[in-house]
């Protein structure tokens, strides 16, 4: 089985920054099929356009854009490039950075998907700062890191621990409706429990509130569809469900400290 070395990817590397144990790269991808391989480091996979499919021993993945996964070292995984143009911005991490920096990785498991949107928002950030070239570039993208890595590891001890059936069918819910008009009376109907327990717990599981939870979706649903070049903000505004495109805007500038206009110029330039 080969191995990948650092920096190495299958397409047409747009871009490298190497920094201090860490390698950031920017690939369009060119090959259809990637067969069985596993690279030397850490890294993070982050698609910025496009689709891809990813298997590894346990699980498939149908990625596009806006979704992020992991894997940790020597994790062996195939690729597939569904017909069309695709993306990839990868955070290779070196051994030594977690040393160096004491960073405990045990709990770090082997190739995952991950779904949480504030993990997401802080790779995008990270992205933003590869096109800054600012003296402060190496600490901000370490500091941001670090934050990434501390919450996956905090969410998936959190994961491992048993929740009740509702919390699961409501993340169901939220990611399929998020562009209606849900209301908490709704939500309590369909999952069968009293509203007070629901807005009472829903922090406890989701790190945040109810509304700032479905904002974060549909923001997250708009990263997706920005990097779609024929869609205009307007329409990305209704199909994410916001009234309208300055409401999108100011949610959008909220959460991404940017607005929807400046990070296309960002993720097209």
């Amino acid at each position: 089985m080969k191995q990948s070395q650092k920096g190495e990817f299958y397409g047409q590397t747009n871009k490298t920054i190497n920094l201090e144990g860490i390698t950031l790269t920017d690939t369009v991808y060119t090959h259809d099929k990637v067969d069985w391989h596993y690279h030397k480091n850490a890294y993070f996979t982050f698609i910025l356009e496009g689709n891809v499919i990813e298997g590894n021993k346990k699980e498939i993945y149908n990625c596009s854009a806006g979704d992020l996964l992991f894997h940790n070292w020597q994790e062996p995984h195939y690729n597939i490039k569904p017909e069309g143009f695709t993306r990839g911005f990868h955070i290779e991490i070196e051994e030594e950075w977690f040393s160096e920096l004491d960073f405990k990785t045990k709990d770090l498991q082997g190739s995952i998907k991950i779904a949480d949107p504030d993990l997401k928002f802080l790779l995008y950030k990270i992205f933003r700062e590869t096109k800054e070239n600012e003296s402060s570039t190496l600490l901000s993208i370490q500091t941001l890191l670090l934050e990434t890595l501390s919450k996956m590891i905090h969410h998936q001890k959190n994961n491992s621990q048993k929740k009740p059936n509702w919390v699961s069918e409501l993340n169901n819910i939220l990611n399929d409706q998020f562009s209606d008009s849900l209301s908490l009376d709704y939500l309590s109907k369909q999952l069968h429990i009293h509203p007070v327990h629901l807005s009472r717990d829903f922090s406890k599981y989701f790190n945040s509130g109810l509304g700032e939870y479905i904002r974060k979706i549909k923001i997250q649903k708009s990263l997706e569809l920005i990097s779609q070049k024929k869609l205009d903000l307007t329409a990305i505004a209704f199909e994410c469900g916001f009234s309208d495109q300055s409401h999108f805007t100011r949610c959008f500038k909220e959460i991404n400290g940017i607005t929807p206009s400046q990070y296309r110029k960002i993720l097209l330039d």
